[in-house]
Formats: C-alpha cells, sequence, structure tokens
C-alpha cells in the first residue's frame, strides 16, 4: 500500500502540487490515519470493551494553503468506505432526513440518522467546517458524538480553529461541548504558511478570456479542473431567509454563468454572501451590455463591486474586453468604474495580501 507520504512525493515530481513545508508537516498525521484504518478491526471480546476508532484529524489554516488538496490527496490512499463531501451540504443532507422522520413520528430522529451514516462509512471526509446555523449548532455535537461512538473517523479541514467555530451565534453556550468532543476527539493541526497556491497558480495566468467562445471555454476548463482537482459540488447560502445555490463550488471556489448570476433577481445582499462565501469566482459568458438588457448590466456591476471590495480573483470569458462591453445607452457611462476594475482584476498580485 503506497503511504500518503509517496503519494505525495509522486504529484510534487510529476508536477501536478509544489512542496511545501507546512504540507509535509501534516503529512504524518495523515499517514498514521491511513495506517490505523487499513488494520484489520478489532472486535470486542467477552473481557474487553471494543477498542477506540483511531483519532480523527482536524486541519485549519488560511484560505489556499492546500487543506483541500491534501484531504483528496489523503482519501485517495484509502480502501476503506469513505464519503468525502462537503461540510455544508453534508449538514443539509443531515436536516432533510431529520425532516422526514420527524413527519413519520421518529421522536429522536438524530440516532437513527447518525446510525444510517456510521453503518455506510468508516471514514467521513469533510471541507471546509463551518458552523453558522442554529439549527446546524444544535445538532451536531450529538451528531457527531454518536458517529464517532459507532467507529466513524472524521477528518475535516476549517478555516476557523474549533475554539471559534460558531462565533458570537445565538446560544453558544449550548454548542461549547461539541467543541470540547473535537479537541478530545481528533488531531487539531494548524496548517501555518505563508503560501496561498491557490494565487500562485493564477500569478500570470491569463484570467479574462474575450470573445467567450470554444477556446475561452477550454482554457477555463483547465484552469477550473487543476484548481478543483476535478472535484465540485452545489454550494447553499443562506441569504436573508432564502436559499442561494451556486451549483459548482469547491473549497472558496465557485463556477458560474452570467445569467446565473445576473440573469436572475438578485441583488446586493445576494453578491456580499457570495463574495464572502467564494475566494475565487469563474464567471462565464458575460454579454454586450446595453438598454437592452439595463437591469442585468445593473446586477454585473453591483457584482463586481462586491467582488472588488472583497479582493475575490475574477476568471471570466466576456463577448468583449473589458473597456468594450458597454459602449451605449443609460448607464455606460458609470460602467466605465466597472470596466476600470476588471482590468484591475486581471493583476498578477490581484487579491494577494501583503
Amino acid at each position: 500500500m503506497t503511504t500518503v507520504q509517496e503519494t505525495y512525493a509522486a504529484r510534487v515530481a510529476a508536477g501536478t502540487i509544489q512542496e511545501d513545508d507546512a504540507q509535509l508537516a501534516v503529512l504524518p498525521q495523515l499517514e498514521r490515519l491511513r495506517a490505523e484504518l487499513a488494520e484489520p478491526a478489532k472486535k470486542k471480546g467477552f473481557f474487553r470493551k471494543a477498542p477506540e476508532p483511531p483519532k480523527g484529524l482536524y486541519i485549519w489554516g488560511g484560505v489556499g494553503r492546500g487543506k483541500s488538496m491534501l484531504m483528496d490527496l489523503f482519501v485517495d490512499t484509502l480502501n476503506v468506505p469513505t464519503r468525502r463531501v462537503h461540510f455544508h451540504a453534508f449538514m443539509q443532507d443531515v436536516q432533510s432526513q431529520i425532516h422526514e422522520l420527524r413527519k413519520e413520528g421518529v421522536e429522536d430522529p438524530i440516532k437513527p440518522v447518525a446510525k444510517r451514516v456510521s453503518d455506510a462509512v468508516k471514514l467521513l471526509a469533510f471541507d471546509e467546517m463551518q458552523i453558522t446555523d442554529i439549527a446546524d449548532a444544535m445538532i451536531v455535537g450529538r451528531l457527531f458524538e454518536q458517529m464517532m461512538d459507532a467507529g466513524t473517523v472524521i477528518v475535516t479541514t476549517s478555516n476557523r480553529i474549533p475554539d471559534d467555530l460558531y462565533k458570537d451565534g445565538l446560544n453558544r453556550q449550548l454548542f461549547l461541548p461539541f467543541i470540547e468532543l473535537l479537541k478530545h476527539r481528533m488531531v487539531v493541526h494548524e496548517l501555518v504558511s505563508e503560501r496561498d497556491h491557490r494565487q500562485d497558480r493564477l500569478s500570470g495566468e491569463k484570467v479574462y478570456f474575450s470573445p467567450a467562445d470554444s477556446a475561452a471555454r477550454a482554457a477555463i476548463n483547465t484552469l477550473w479542473d487543476e484548481l478543483s482537482h476535478g472535484r465540485d459540488e452545489t454550494h447553499t447560502l443562506h441569504v436573508k431567509g432564502r436559499d442561494l445555490v451556486l451549483d459548482r463550488y469547491h473549497n472558496g471556489m465557485a463556477r458560474a454563468t452570467f445569467y446565473q448570476l445576473c440573469g436572475q433577481m438578485l441583488g446586493p445582499g445576494d453578491y456580499l454572501a457570495i463574495a464572502e462565501a467564494v475566494r475565487v469566482l469563474v464567471l462565464e459568458d458575460i454579454p454586450r451590455l446595453s438598454r437592452q438588457n439595463f437591469n442585468e448590466a445593473k446586477r454585473f456591476v453591483t457584482l463586481i463591486d462586491a467582488l472588488y471590495e472583497a479582493k475575490v480573483q475574477l476568471i471570466a470569458s466576456a463577448a468583449a474586453e473589458p473597456e468594450m462591453l458597454y459602449v451605449e445607452g443609460t448607464g455606460s457611462f458609470e460602467f466605465e468604474r466597472t470596466a476600470s476594475r476588471l482590468r484591475e482584476m486581471q493583476a498578477a498580485d490581484w487579491g494577494r495580501v501583503e
């Protein structure tokens, strides 16, 4: 069986990833887990308790440090039943199952949900653990404890240290036992690196493609596959009681068309939520703008303003260069600022925090 370190070294040699000391430092913990999970399960004996499952792993650190890449690499080395899922998507699924069980009259639906998960997988690999919803906060402690007690091992990434999860949340004192559970049942490892590998990957790359033709789509497909490692899923943002669904999302990166984000009835709050949730946005098929699509143009301006202020990196395909997107009609003069911002956002060092 290939070790995690050997797999990492092979990908460095192949040029698919760049070696990073901070990433190297977490490999022994991932290899510990791989080796422990590969061991045959020890059963409970007549005179002894069932053995404790391996300690899980909580990897936290800044965006772009390679947490999700390491998670994917780790999962690729395993030969046990595994579920690799974005944390938010997992909790949405859990909430849906709980809702259905309550409709069936089940008094404590968390138990059967936890059992379903633990019966199906040996390892749960979560990306981007964060708790912002009070409904999640109130069930996650019991859910995780029951899954762990049943032998499910959890590995997760997060931008936050465990003590900062659900920070300033409503009734947070009820959530604190979950934090202690994480620290007791998981090894907490900070990925400390000065490098943002996503910025390194985009530095010097062309990120604005015009016209929005088949060549532009092919170039964007290549960038997206490299950044997302060929993995993406839907991601739902909650905005003022509504759900805003990003159809393609992975580790702080989203991909959408102009129509999906600007052809719908979205407003400033939606665009601020997107800018907060993503560090890289791929926006495809921006059309020429005029009085015929004035409302879409206004939304586009609002979206770019939100991305610009949040220092989000933009990869885009458009019908024309920024200065030629909106050349006549009401709003064309005001669009000059947006065109300037689109130019600035193409710079090699855009979005870098010094």
